[in-house]
């Protein structure tokens, strides 16, 4: 499944995010609010479970997210400030972490580290907020289906039509939520018209 955000709030926002002028606190601070609009239509079909709760009035019981049933996983670096944008909806699920780097000659991701928890029968969300070629994403769904999640979801902020193809015929059964579909992949394999490197601009880091 393929979703694409078409609130305009959220496409003002990824277009704050094109700005020169935009700088890495609010860059950062944006790509939060993205992530969080994300999972909100991501998750509008999760199953809630009852929950013993203590209120004003006595305890009840009342239908709650298990938390412990997703794994939030970015991918370093860039994916950071969208996991930071989740802590206060999901401040108990389990998180993850991957590392991929792009190779300039080849444009293709290479995966370095992985730490990542028990995903059995449980509902991943990778976070990654470019979809370029693909390359990371497919080699990211490719690890976490190794370890027999129930679902993997994939939240992207901004992806070229040729990247999100490429992912969707790897792998048919990922979500994908994504607040823009760009243009397409210029000739260095980079966004049209896209917004730059986000990992280099959310951290404020010189080209």
């Amino acid at each position: 499944m393929l979703v694409e955000l078409t609130h305009p709030l959220a496409k003002d926002l990824v277009n704050r995010l094109r700005s020169t002028r935009t700088e890495a606190s609010a860059f950062k601070e944006i790509i939060e609010e993205l992530s969080r609009i994300l999972i909100y239509r991501a998750l509008e079909e999760i199953d809630l479970q009852p929950k013993q709760t203590q209120t004003w009035r006595g305890e009840s019981e009342y239908p709650r997210i298990n938390q412990q049933d997703i794994v939030l996983i970015p991918i370093m670096r860039a994916g950071l400030p969208m996991l930071d944008g989740l802590y206060s909806l999901l401040p108990h699920a389990p998180n993850g972490f991957m590392a991929m780097r792009r190779d300039e000659v080849t444009h293709e991701a290479k995966f370095y580290y992985d730490r990542i928890p028990d995903c059995s029968d449980k509902t991943v969300i990778l976070l990654d907020p470019m979809v370029a070629t693909g390359g990371s994403l497919n080699d990211a769904v490719a690890v976490i289906r190794e370890r027999s999640p129930r679902r993997i979801i994939s939240l992207n902020i901004i992806g070229a039509p040729e990247g999100i193809q490429r992912v969707r015929e790897r792998h048919p059964e990922l979500d994908i939520y994504i607040a823009q579909i760009d243009e397409c992949l210029d000739e260095n394999k980079f966004i049209f018209p896209g917004l730059g490197d986000a990992g280099d601009r959310a951290f404020n880091t010189p080209e």
